[in-house]
C-alpha cells in the first residue's frame, strides 16, 4: 500500500473529464455522464463510458444526469460521484494520505461557484484542492510563454464556455468566459432542423451533423450532404431530410458570432503594448469545440490578427494543469494571479 496518494489534475468539462496523475500523464477521458435509479439518484448505475452508453436509451427506471452545466456544478450530490469514481479509477484507494487535486474552472467563476466545486472534490476524497482558470491552464498546455513579459490570447472552447483570455507574466491580464460552446452548437443544429423541417433529432445526431458538416465560414462551393433521421414533430413518426453543408454553417453561425463578440470584447480592454504582441504572435484556439471546421479562419479574417488551432487542442488545458503538477514551485508564483488554494 502507497503511502501517499499521487497528485492529480481533473479538467471537470461540461462535455468531457479528464485525468491527469503525477508522473504518469492523462489517465482518464469520458463523458461527463452519470446514469441513476430514478426513484433514488444516489443509487449509481453507470459514471463515464459507460454511462454515454445508456445516454438516450434509459428506461424511466433510470436518469441519466449532466452533473455540470455551462462549466459550474448544477447538481452537487452527482458531481461528487463522478469525481470520486474518476479519482479512484486514475489512482485506486490504497492510500494513507490523500492526493492534492488540481481541478479547472472558467475565468471568472464567482466565489460561491468556487467554493462549491472545492467542496465536491473534498467530499470525493481530494485532501487540498487547487482551482486553476481554464484559459491560463491551456495557455500552458499550448506551450505558450505564460511566464514572460509578453501578451499571449488563448480562447479556450469548450463543451460548455468559451475562455477568452489575455496572458501575461503568469497571470490572465483581461478575460471573459461565455456560456457557448460546442454543447450550444449542437442545441443551434437541434433547432434548425425543428424549425425548418419539422423534425426532432437528439444530441448524438446533432453532434455527428456539427463534425460531419458545420464550419464558421460560408462553405462557398462545398456540396456536401448527408441525410439526417429524427422524429416527425407533427406524427411522431421516423423521417428523413437532406442537410447541406450550407444549412449547418447557418445553424452553428449564432454561437460562432458570440465566441466573436467575446473575443472582440477582450481585444478592446487590453493593455496597448500587450495588443501589439497578439497582432505580432496571434490567437491561439484550444478546446475541443475549437476544432469546427473555419473558426480559426472566421476570427482571423475578421480581426485581421492570425489565429491558429493549437496541438491536440481538446488536451491543452489538462496538459497544462499536469506541467504545474509536474513543477508544484510554479504554484506559488501563480497563486496570486490564476490560481486559488484551498486546504
Amino acid at each position: 500500500m502507497a503511502f501517499r496518494a499521487p497528485d492529480i489534475a481533473i479538467d471537470l468539462g461540461t462535455t468531457n473529464t479528464l485525468v491527469y496523475v503525477q508522473r504518469k500523464g492523462i489517465v482518464i477521458s469520458e463523458p461527463t455522464i452519470v446514469v441513476v435509479e430514478a426513484r433514488d439518484k444516489h443509487l449509481v448505475r453507470a459514471v463515464g463510458d459507460e454511462a454515454a452508453l445508456l445516454l438516450g436509451r434509459t428506461t424511466e427506471a433510470l436518469q441519466a444526469i449532466l452533473p455540470i452545466r455551462d462549466g459550474t456544478i448544477q447538481d452537487f450530490d452527482t458531481a461528487e460521484v463522478l469525481v470520486r469514481y474518476f479519482m479512484r479509477k486514475a489512482i485506486g484507494v490504497s492510500h494513507l494520505l490523500k492526493p492534492r487535486v488540481l481541478v479547472s474552472i472558467p475565468a471568472g467563476l464567482p466565489a460561491v461557484a468556487r467554493k462549491v466545486v472545492t467542496e465536491a472534490v473534498v467530499m470525493a476524497g481530494g485532501k487540498r484542492v487547487v482551482l486553476v482558470e481554464k484559459p491560463l491552464a491551456a495557455a500552458i498546455g499550448a506551450g505558450l510563454p505564460v511566464y514572460e513579459p509578453v501578451g499571449s490570447m488563448v480562447v479556450d472552447v469548450g463543451g460548455g464556455t468559451t475562455d477568452t483570455a489575455i496572458v501575461s507574466m503568469g497571470g490572465l491580464v483581461v478575460s471573459q468566459s461565455i456560456h457557448v460552446g460546442g454543447e450550444k452548437m449542437n442545441d443551434a443544429v437541434v433547432n434548425y432542423l425543428k424549425k425548418n423541417s419539422g423534425m426532432l433529432i437528439g444530441d448524438r445526431t446533432a453532434e455527428a451533423v456539427k463534425i460531419d458538416l458545420a464550419s464558421a465560414i460560408p462553405p462557398e462551393g462545398d456540396s456536401r450532404r448527408t441525410h439526417v433521421r429524427g422524429r416527425d414533430l407533427l406524427s411522431a413518426r421516423v423521417m428523413d431530410v437532406e442537410f447541406t453543408a450550407a444549412q449547418a454553417h447557418d445553424a452553428v453561425l449564432e454561437p460562432c458570432m458570440a465566441i466573436m463578440a467575446s473575443v472582440r470584447w477582450v481585444l478592446e480592454r487590453t493593455p496597448p503594448e500587450l495588443s501589439a504582441d497578439i497582432m505580432r504572435n496571434g490567437i491561439h484556439l484550444t478546446g475541443g469545440a475549437a476544432q469546427l471546421y473555419g473558426l480559426d479562419r472566421l476570427i482571423g479574417g475578421q480581426l485581421g490578427i492570425p489565429a491558429m488551432l493549437a496541438k491536440d487542442p481538446q488536451d491543452c488545458t489538462i496538459l497544462g494543469m499536469g506541467y504545474l503538477l509536474e513543477n508544484p514551485d510554479l504554484l506559488a508564483d501563480l497563486a496570486r494571479s490564476g490560481i486559488n488554494e484551498n486546504l
